[in-house]
């Protein structure tokens, strides 16, 4: 399974629309792959913070079954005669207050069994029939179409850069992906107060992850800030806090052969000029 059939499961699995098979199929792939648990939790944030705007409503007991009825009911061409054109040897037997025989023997030879006596339309499929037919498939794709209408009514709320936010992948969930490829690649320095901070990458993976620890102790106004360094060109690779000294970082941007990944202390937020201005508290070279 990849990850965007695992990203389609999740979703249903948020909103409690997953049969027993994909819910069997979503818990193996997620044992298999616990790098994919942010994506999880993303959709049961999503669907946690869209449910609270919404009132409960209890639906009609009829929805499901008439709803499931209409998908799985063929379509009939049907000519319809005017009702003045029509009148029945029955309906004629009725106006004149009498019963025809053979309308009234017709009417006894109906068994118990036969649909006609129970009521149904002949040749209309009950809905125990409907459910068996493509049921996995109707079920991925009612709530994928329910995910559909959450994220175009979150977008209607202004939750949709949220949303994005949840949906990218984090440090660890990239962390994990590295570790476990084939052509993982670190580099680590220390800092001067004894801490360290590692460089984690792979060719077949995107993505740079940074990870420190023994910190030094910055002020409120201001952040940590990492930088690609390209000869003696300082390229911005996102500002992070850390409340303990220790971090782990998805850097910004792509690292390039023989970049220096650089650690310096700015103002809150990053350098507002995209230039350092301080000297590196550690610099972490990412060639032989």
């Amino acid at each position: 399974m990849n990850e965007q059939t695992f990203a389609e499961l999740s979703a249903g699995y948020a909103l409690g629309a997953l049969s027993p098979e994909d819910e069997l199929a979503y818990r193996e792939a997620l044992d298999a792959h616990p790098e994919w648990m942010p994506i999880v939790e993303a959709d049961a944030a999503t669907a946690a913070l869209l449910s609270e705007g919404v009132a409960d409503v209890a639906p009609p007991a009829s929805l499901r079954a008439n709803l499931l009825a209409q998908i799985g009911a063929p379509e009939v061409d049907i000519d319809v005669a005017p009702a003045s054109a029509v009148t029945s040897d029955a309906d004629a037997a009725s106006i004149a207050g009498t019963r025809d025989p053979d309308v009234a023997d017709a009417d006894d030879e109906l068994e118990d069994d036969d649909p006609r006596a129970a009521g149904h339309r002949v040749g209309s499929p009950v809905t125990e029939q409907v459910q068996t037919v493509q049921r996995r498939n109707w079920t991925r794709s009612l709530f994928a179409l329910t995910a559909s209408i959450a994220l175009l009514v979150g977008i209607g709320w202004g939750v949709g850069t949220l949303t994005d936010g949840m949906r990218a992948p984090s440090a660890n969930s990239v962390l994990a992906q590295i570790e476990q490829s084939g052509d993982a690649q670190s580099s680590t320095a220390q800092l001067a107060d004894g801490g360290e901070a590692t460089v984690h990458w792979s060719p077949s993976v995107e993505g740079v992850v940074l990870v420190a620890e023994g910190l030094p102790e910055i002020a409120d106004d201001q952040s940590y800030e990492a930088w690609f360094v390209r000869g003696s060109a300082p390229v911005p690779a996102g500002a992070f806090e850390s409340s303990d000294g220790s971090a782990a970082l998805l850097l910004d941007g792509d690292m390039q052969p023989d970049d220096v990944i650089a650690l310096t202390i700015e103002q809150s937020g990053g350098s507002p000029s995209g230039l350092p201005t301080t000297d590196p508290i550690v610099a972490i070279p990412t060639s032989a």
